[in-house]
């Protein structure tokens, strides 16, 4: 039985190997993107927790310092201080994705506003 030859299909296979693996480095960019973004928001919210803890315990000059050490880099913050608490935002860009965490902390007797 003879074989119908509609065309040369020769390179076929290299075609179709070289979109999966396109397709394939794509999956695995986006996928540390989204690691790299989950770990940024958590460094984050660690960075706004010490922080609103700090300013809880009344030592507020040491939040600079330690927000940068924690948080990652470029990252912006933001200390309020209202009544008996203490918030401390933080946010970052990353990827077009501005991540933001926020922490509340009581203030603890004693400690005046300064």
């Amino acid at each position: 039985m003879k074989r119908a030859v509609l065309g040369d299909d020769r390179g076929g296979v290299t075609v179709e190997a070289a979109v999966a693996v396109c397709g394939l480095v794509a999956v695995l960019v986006l996928g540390v993107s989204a690691v790299m973004a989950v770990v940024a928001q958590l460094r984050c919210t660690d960075a706004a927790r010490e922080a609103a803890r700090l300013v809880a315990r009344g030592d507020p000059g040491r939040v600079d310092g330690v927000v940068g050490e924690i948080a990652p880099e470029g990252a912006r913050w933001a200390v309020r201080r209202e009544g008996d608490t203490a918030s401390v935002e933080v946010a970052v860009s990353r990827l077009g994705i501005e991540l933001r965490a926020r922490a509340y902390a009581v203030v603890e007797p004693g400690v005046v506003d300064g």
